[in-house]
């Protein structure tokens, strides 16, 4: 580790802005949690002696990294960067304070943030520690949309920003009623950049939710599809952008934790988070995100790691709690007709030959008013019966398909279902998971959850294993036709 973060320190020195940026987060990521002081002490001295600020803000990213869940023995790095005239470096300090106290509740690392968000004079210090309070108080997350209720209501945009984030890191995944009333008011907010923030958190809120569980989840995809198809508010739409890709991560089939299901943190996941939330200053680190996402699934293995196929388990909740939500679909703008702009002569010379073929019509309409009362108008009359008799038959048909809409609506529920290997398994669908009794195969530990190790009750008999099948492209293509 430290060879590959001497070479990374001379691309750093090197006073390149991009590439000095880059690997000062990519030195960070290397070293993460060892609290190697001799590198941040280098990272630290370079920052004061170069004017880049990518730089700068790159090192500052990767102190933080550094000292990773080092807790009060990153306190002499925090209070020098906190210290310190640049603010960006009192930016560092505040990614320090959540990477090093990430998970823990620490409530003097609760009270510095406080004061840092309402007392420093930077907007990006402000930011940077009202997010903060989303990875220190991780592990307690009914706490977060209370702490922050006031900054959310705040002067400052960027304060604002910053509660929006706090809450959806705290509560991603959870569909918490309090973090969805909080976020619901900032998706209104005046400033685009608040918006943004309101629709990236409450799509980490609400990721792997359906109406049926959530009846939100429904307005809120309307509400993406609305800031979707608006012209301007362009950080807004960003926002709306990222927040489908969150809701739709792994196919539906993942969602964002930075604790295990015993609350240990999640290295990976938190530092992919903390990288994530830099996008404001370089896009390109969005795609972090992708390390704080876990699958979420019950798959049965045997003592080969092989998938057996009649091997089950019970979801003992309705199929409509945690079934698929519905697929987006996309609305295509109607192309309004431009009228034609026509010149005053051409006016007149069609009102020429209009008035003349209507003084023609006059003379020939005495004829056809004689023929009119004759068969003319009878041979008319029985169109018109057949029209209504058609629209009779096309409300008749409308009317079967409803009652039979009717009668699927009425039909009860079960109160369970029995999932095959491997299925999808929701966080907060595992309370509800049991054992299927009576089976060839056992579970070797009690919490039916991710991979499941079997035991085989009759080893002596032939095994049916579970074959994956290639994605079948044509459906995909069927979504859309503009891809065929």
């Amino acid at each position: 580790d430290n060879a590959i973060f001497e070479e990374l320190y001379e691309i750093i020195v090197s006073d390149n802005a991009v590439s000095g940026e880059a690997a000062s987060i990519a030195a960070g990521l290397v070293m993460l949690g060892t609290g190697d002081a001799e590198g941040i002490e280098n990272l630290i001295g370079y920052a004061h002696d170069t004017k880049h600020e990518k730089i700068i803000r790159g090192i500052a990213m990767a102190v933080g990294l550094i000292e990773y869940g080092r807790e009060e023995a990153a306190d002499p790095t925090i209070e020098e960067l906190a210290s310190d005239k640049d603010a960006i470096l009192r930016f560092g300090a505040m990614n320090t304070i959540a990477l090093a106290y990430v998970g823990t509740g620490n409530n003097k690392a609760v009270r510095k943030l406080l004061h840092v968000a309402v007392s420093d004079v930077s907007d990006d210090v402000r930011r940077a520690a009202t997010t903060a309070l989303g990875f220190v108080l991780c592990n307690d997350p009914k706490k977060v949309p209370t702490i922050v209720s006031l900054l959310a209501e705040g002067f400052n945009p960027h304060v604002r920003y910053g509660a929006a984030l706090a809450v959806g890191i705290a509560c991603a995944g959870s569909g918490m009623k309090e973090a969805l009333d909080l976020l619901e008011s900032l998706l209104d907010d005046s400033e685009e950049f608040v918006r943004q923030a309101a629709f990236i958190a409450t799509a980490m809120v609400l990721i792997q939710h359906n109406k049926s569980k959530e009846p939100r989840v429904a307005t809120f995809r309307k509400k993406i599809d609305e800031a979707l198809l608006s012209k301007g508010d362009t950080m807004a739409k960003f926002g709306a952008i990222i927040s489908a890709g969150i809701l739709d991560a792994g196919g539906r089939n993942m969602t964002i934790s930075l604790l295990s299901h015993h609350g240990h943190k999640k290295m990976t996941a938190i530092a992919g988070m903390a990288v994530f939330l830099q996008f404001w200053y370089w896009h390109p680190l969005i795609h972090f995100v992708c390390l704080s996402f876990a699958p979420t699934a019950v798959i049965g293995l045997n003592k080969d790691l092989k998938m057996p196929q009649n091997w089950s388990v019970k979801s003992a909740a309705k199929p409509s709690m945690f079934a698929y939500p519905a697929p987006r679909v996309e609305k295509k703008e109607e192309k309004k007709e431009l009228k034609t702009a026509t010149l005053s002569v051409t006016k007149k010379q069609t009102s020429k030959s209009t008035s003349a073929s209507t003084d023609k019509k006059k003379e020939g309409d005495g004829m056809e008013v004689e023929g009119g009362e004759g068969g003319g108008g009878s041979a008319k009359q029985p169109a018109k019966d057949m029209e209504v008799e058609g629209e009779s038959k096309e409300e008749g048909k409308e009317g079967g398909n409803g009652k039979e809409e009717e009668k699927k609506k009425a039909e009860p529920e079960p109160e369970f279902e029995i999932l095959s290997n491997p299925s999808r398994v929701t966080w907060e669908q595992q309370q509800y998971i049991e054992t299927v009794p009576e089976q060839r195969y056992k579970a070797a530990k009690e919490m039916l959850a991710g991979i499941v190790m079997l035991i085989d009750s009759k080893p002596q008999e032939a095994e049916d294993f579970v074959v994956a099948k290639a994605p079948k492209i044509g459906r995909l293509l069927q979504h859309n036709p503009a891809w065929n």
